[in-house]
């Protein structure tokens, strides 16, 4: 792709456009998506017309753009995330109907914990994360299992911190960081209290590809005072189901 003045690629400028909108901000006007994108206004204009002429971005009757459905089409085709949502989905529904509360499944992304799939129960407690939201590996009960499990490489870069505080409660002593992963990984559980929100517990557990690779983390999110033990039971027993039924779907 050709570049810019500033040495940036047609691709860099098209992925800055995209990554203006978030869980929060679905629809935004071109200049605004020009602000946020760093991009003089002519250049912002041009290139929204061009993605929504070929589809990856729509405008509203107000002309204002939200992502298109060409770019969720595109994006299912062949997805590994498709994949592993399809076969975690029908254990994720088991432990929703027993715990009743938030069940989760979460990858790591970019450095980052991002959630695939969420089931919630009407009446279940406090829970800030979405389908397609993000949190720091070290701040969340699903994050902690992907990094415990992860990389060293990885490991160590989020232990170079710096490690942002989410809530009051969450880990950011990077020696205390690591011997809670050293834990994490000898009992194959986080119970995680307050670590995002104060009034919740995060309970997760890995879900593993094969034996050496943990490709998911499949968590619930309780009141903060719950007992776990039941939680912890059906999330291991979903987790390993999930592995039987991601492995049956390959060719």
């Amino acid at each position: 792709m050709a570049n810019s003045p500033s040495g940036e690629t047609l691709t860099e400028r098209i992925v800055r456009v995209l990554e203006t909108f978030d869980t929060d901000r679905t629809v935004q006007t071109a200049s605004e998506i020009g602000r946020r994108a760093r991009l003089p206004s002519s250049t912002a204009h041009r290139m929204v017309a061009e993605l929504v002429e070929c589809g990856l971005l729509e405008r509203d009757e107000d002309q204002r753009v939200r992502l298109g459905m060409r770019l969720w089409e595109l994006a299912l085709r062949g997805s590994r995330a498709l994949r592993l949502r399809q076969a975690a989905l029908p254990f994720m529904e088991r432990v929703q109907a027993r715990v009743r509360e938030h069940t989760q499944l979460a990858v790591v992304e970019n450095g980052e914990t991002l959630f695939v799939e969420r089931l919630s129960h009407p009446k279940a407690g406090a829970n800030i994360t979405r389908v397609a939201g993000r949190l720091p590996l070290h701040a969340s009960s699903s994050g902690l299992v992907l990094l415990a499990y992860g990389p060293e490489d990885l490991r160590e870069r989020v232990l170079a911190g710096p490690l942002e505080a989410v809530s009051p409660e969450t880990v950011t002593d990077p020696a205390r960081l690591r011997r809670d992963l050293v834990r994490i990984r000898r009992e194959g559980v986080v119970v995680a209290p307050g670590s995002v929100e104060g009034v919740s517990t995060g309970v997760a557990v890995p879900v593993r590809e094969r034996p050496d690779h943990v490709m998911a983390a499949l968590s619930v999110v309780l009141p903060r005072d719950a007992p776990t033990g039941t939680a912890i039971e059906e999330l291991r027993a979903a987790a390993a189901g999930i592995t039987a039924a991601y492995g049956a779907q390959r060719p």
